[in-house]
Formats: structure tokens, C-alpha cells, sequence
């Protein structure tokens, strides 16, 4: 029996922005990495955001569109500089960041054309940054009444970390993508003790009534519960130039194998292996080729 595949695009809300490193910048923002690295898998991913009407705007359209993934949904400003991030690597090859604002895509605007792309659509994908400004966060909520699928990856970026609006961004997804950290803060806001990783886990799907938990675990492996499995699979073993964008590559891995009918052992095994993947390239977008990718997958095993 043929698996059926899904060809509607996988749209992702949010953050589009230069990653400034040392070595110079790269185009980054969690919502964008998604949808490269779902393009990159051979589904279709959209993007909705905004930057400046400068130089660094620009370029990062031109990006876009080298990427294969549509400008048609991301708007232009003349308000504000287009989003940059100051990004330092350390000893552990461990990213941390320093995030600007307000910036462009802390104001995105509602636009009537994206009831039409959310519902011919199969997901919508969002982080907790992507609404730290009330304007984008206004645009967000309506496009999570339209979606037909939400899938939230959380994603704590401090000092933005709101807690309130954060929960209802719980209550209303569908597939929920943490890590580790993010699943004890989580747990401490519903105001659960932490007795071990597997009730943590089951606690905060039931609680939300999620179809799916997603919690990634580095070097640890990664979690996919639902109602009926709880399914924990090793990592690979890599050799990590840097892991910047690895969450959101595993998300995407996740995402491109489930929209060609494959299982959720087969899509959380992708994710595992496309995680890996970038974190042995530097910076979040690498280029790469399928066969690349295939190869690599070849030459190691998830144990």
C-alpha cells in the first residue's frame, strides 16, 4: 500500500535575521532554518516575516529566494532595521545570543492573503520569540485560529521569556518541540515537581491535550510521546563544528519524512540524523545536497 504524501507547503511564522558570528554573518531565525532544511527534504516550506527596507534586507531576500522558498509573504519596512543577532560560540561549540530590538519582524502586520496560504496549508510552525512584540504576536494568534495544524517549537530565547503568553501558545498547538530545560520551566510554571523525564514528559501532553511532545536532548537522544507511544531514540555520534540551528533542522527532519507518509519512528530517526547532519556544518543553513545528507545517514546508525 502507498503511503500518502502531503505536497500543501509547511508555513513558518516569525524570526527572519543575520546570525553575526566572528567568522562573519549567516542567515538565520528558528522559523526560517525550518523552512530551509523542509525545502532542503524535498517538501515545500513558506516563510512569514518582515525585514528592514535597508541593505541587510536586502541581501537576506535575496537569501530567500536562493533557498527556493517564496518572498512573497515577507514583508518590507521602512519602520525598522532589518533583525540581526550577535551569536558567539563557546569552548563546548555551544551558541549563545545576543538578540536586537525592536527590529522588522517584530512587526509583522496582518495581511488578508494569509488566510489563503494558512488554509491550503497542512501546518503552521512558531517559536515563543517570534511574538515578543505585540504587533507580531497580534498577527500570530489569527494565523493559529486559520491553521490546520500548529506546531509549536518553544524555543526560550532570555530576556524574551513571557510566560503567560507562552501557555496559551501551548493550549492552542497541536505538535510541541522542546528540549530538556524547556520542559522543567514549563513544568515549574503549571506549578508539577519534576520526578523524572518520562512523567515530566506525559504530564505536559496530557495536561495540554498535545497530539504529539517532541523533547530533544543533545547528545542524550530525543522523546516523541503521544497518546499512545512514548518512543526515545540515541543520538547520533557527530563530530560538532557548531549547533546553531540543529533544534530547528531536527524539527524539520521530523516534519518533511511525517508530509511523505512515513511513520513517527521514521520521521523522529530523520530528525535525529538531520540534527546531527548540521551540527557537523557550521551556522544554521549550510548549503547541502540530498546525496550529501544520504550518505551521511549511511555511514552511521542511530543506535
Amino acid at each position: 500500500m502507498e503511503r500518502e504524501i502531503d505536497t500543501r507547503p509547511i508555513v513558518s511564522f516569525g524570526e527572519i535575521l543575520w546570525d553575526i558570528f566572528e567568522s562573519g554573518k549567516k542567515i538565520g531565525g528558528a522559523p526560517f532554518n525550518v523552512a530551509y532544511h523542509i525545502n532542503k527534504m524535498g517538501a515545500t516550506g513558506k516563510m512569514i516575516s518582515c525585514v528592514g527596507k535597508d541593505e541587510l534586507g536586502a541581501e537576506l531576500l535575496g537569501k530567500v529566494k536562493e533557498a527556493n522558498i517564496s518572498t512573497d509573504y515577507c514583508q518590507v519596512t521602512q519602520e525598522q532595521e532589518t533583525g540581526t543577532v550577535l551569536a558567539e560560540i563557546d569552548e563546548n561549540n555551544e551558541a549563545h545570543y545576543t538578540i536586537k530590538e525592536p527590529v522588522a519582524w517584530d512587526f509583522i502586520q496582518w495581511e488578508d492573503s494569509y488566510k489563503e496560504l494558512l488554509r491550503n496549508s497542512q501546518a503552521l510552525v512558531f517559536g515563543s520569540l517570534g511574538s515578543r512584540n505585540s504587533t507580531s504576536k497580534e498577527t500570530l494568534h489569527k494565523l493559529i485560529e486559520i491553521a490546520p495544524y500548529k506546531v509549536f517549537d518553544v524555543n526560550l530565547r532570555p530576556p524574551f521569556i513571557f510566560q503567560d503568553n507562552i501557555l496559551k501558545l501551548l493550549e492552542k498547538s497541536d505538535l510541541v518541540k522542546m528540549n530538556k530545560s524547556e520542559l522543567r520551566q514549563v513544568l515549574q510554571w503549571l506549578g508539577e515537581e519534576y520526578t523524572s523525564e518520562e512523567s515530566a514528559i506525559k504530564y505536559i501532553r496530557n495536561h495540554f491535550n498535545l497530539d504529539g511532545l517532541i523533547v530533544t536532548k543533545g547528545s542524550k537522544g530525543a522523546v516523541y510521546c503521544d497518546h499512545k507511544e512514548y518512543l526515545f531514540l540515541k543520538a547520533v555520534e557527530v563530530e560538532i563544528k557548531d549547533t546553531v540551528g540543529s533544534g530547528d533542522s531536527f524539527l524539520a527532519g521530523f516534519l518533511s519524512k511525517r508530509a511523505k507518509g512515513a511513520t513517527v519512528e521514521e520521521a523522529m530517526k530523520e530528525a535525529v540524523y538531520l540534527g546531527a547532519f548540521i551540527t557537523n556544518h557550521q551556522g544554521a543553513c549550510p548549503e547541502y545536497s540530498m546525496e550529501e545528507f544520504e550518505k551521511f545517514k549511511q555511514d552511521r546508525e542511530i543506535g
